[in-house]
């Protein structure tokens, strides 16, 4: 019994600790995720297997509330599919936006011989259908 009684001590503290916290949504923030297109990217004119590059990816902001948030990147053999990532603050002063290209870097290593295929998104056609700029960079040995 002797026991007992501090394990439900501690119950009924973390019990009125957790439902006394009140979330105030006054000082919510909503957000959402975007790709955006990617303007261009920099490449090495070859890569040597273990060495690491930093990639360097321009893209525009939309709008004032939109702040990068990475990279989407998916991969498949050799082929790298890329995506600049957005937060998108819902706010009813954002502003259109007409500045240079930002610039946002990814490091990358190569882990075999061949080339590389890089597909950054550029946007969506007429169709709704993804487009893409890409890039291919050999793989030398050193």
């Amino acid at each position: 019994m002797k026991k007992l009684i501090p394990i439900l001590f501690l119950a009924i503290i973390a019990i009125t600790t957790f439902s006394s916290c009140e979330l105030n949504d006054d000082n919510k923030i909503n957000y959402h995720f975007e790709l955006i297109p990617t303007e261009s990217a920099v490449f090495p004119e070859s890569f040597v297997v273990g060495r690491t590059y930093t990639i360097k990816v321009y893209y525009k902001r939309p709008t004032s509330c939109h702040f990068f948030d990475g990279f989407y990147y998916e991969k498949n053999l050799n082929v790298r599919t890329i995506a600049i990532q957005t937060s998108v603050i819902h706010d009813n002063s954002c502003t259109t936006l007409n500045e240079e290209p930002v610039e946002a870097t990814f490091d990358f290593m190569p882990t075999n011989e061949g080339s590389y295929i890089f597909k950054f998104f550029k946007g969506k056609d007429q169709y709704g259908q993804n487009l893409f700029i890409e890039y291919e960079v050999p793989v030398v040995l050193q």
